[in-house]
């Protein structure tokens, strides 16, 4: 995400935050019935999304992307304050600032053989997922949501299209968000002045997390979902949802700390 426009002045709180996100979605909602090839919704997005990809994990990632790219149109970017960064830094050197291993560069030139990076790297995976050094791959709940919706998405697919009701494609779109809104928040990062973004995007997360269950209980007793295939999916997402929770509180106690 671009936040230029939010780099000074006060820090604002998840509140704040998601009150501006809720005005950016409206405002994505109508880019995206002016540029998608079907402006009526006369077919779900996410059949779409099937036939232009090559499986359901790369449908999956482009919802994420399409997603992202929409939101981003609606953040204030400043080109002259990126301009001025360009020329402060040079490109070597941009990517290292404030390394959090350049105390321990002469003990790894003085021998590398002996340093196991994928061991280590495992090792401090934990505590660098939640920095903006770390990579949204290690957080375990996204993992877990954007395997969940892939699962979902083959499932979709041997749904016969006469039994493809609004339920269906309601309980879909809001798996799909659950990923994207996760996505979104990680983008914004952890430092004290985007926090409340990161947190206000991750709730949506988490709303969208709620939808599904409900429209997945209101499914139960439909023809095209046998027991076994509800009680996994409802599992799943149960648990899902919670992790989501505590995630979203974990992000708060952050926040709140940097506040003291």
């Amino acid at each position: 995400m671009s936040l230029d426009g939010f780099e000074e002045g006060p820090v604002w709180n998840e509140f704040q935050w998601e009150s501006h996100l809720n005005e950016i979605e409206k405002r994505s909602e109508q880019l995206r019935r002016f540029i998608t090839s079907d402006p009526k919704g006369n077919t779900p997005r996410w059949i779409t999304l099937l036939q232009e990809s090559m499986d359901e994990l790369d449908a999956v990632e482009a919802f994420i992307e399409e997603e992202l790219l929409l939101d981003e149109a609606y953040f204030p970017d400043d080109e002259d304050d990126w301009e001025d960064e360009d020329d402060e830094w040079e490109d070597d050197d941009f990517f290292f600032q404030d390394d959090p291993f350049s105390d321990y560069d002469d003990e790894l030139d003085e021998d590398n053989d002996d340093f196991d990076y994928g061991e280590e790297w495992k090792e401090l995976s934990e505590d660098f997922t939640l920095s903006d050094y770390g990579s949204i791959e290690n957080l375990d709940v996204y993992r877990e949501a954007r395997a969940f919706a892939v699962d979902v998405l083959r499932w979709a697919e041997s749904i016969p299209t006469h039994l493809q009701t609004k339920q269906v494609h309601e309980f879909i779109i809001n798996v799909l968000k659950i990923t994207a809104k996760l996505a979104g928040g990680y983008s914004f990062g952890f430092e004290q002045d985007v926090l409340g973004g990161n947190i206000a995007y991750t709730k949506k997360a988490l709303y969208s997390g709620n939808d599904a269950l409900s429209y997945l209980q209101k499914m139960k007793r439909e023809p095209f979902i046998v027991p076994g295939i509800y009680s996994k999916f409802h599992s799943r997402l149960f648990e899902i949802r919670n992790d989501i929770g505590i995630y979203v509180q974990e992000l708060r106690d952050r926040f709140n700390y940097g506040l003291e």
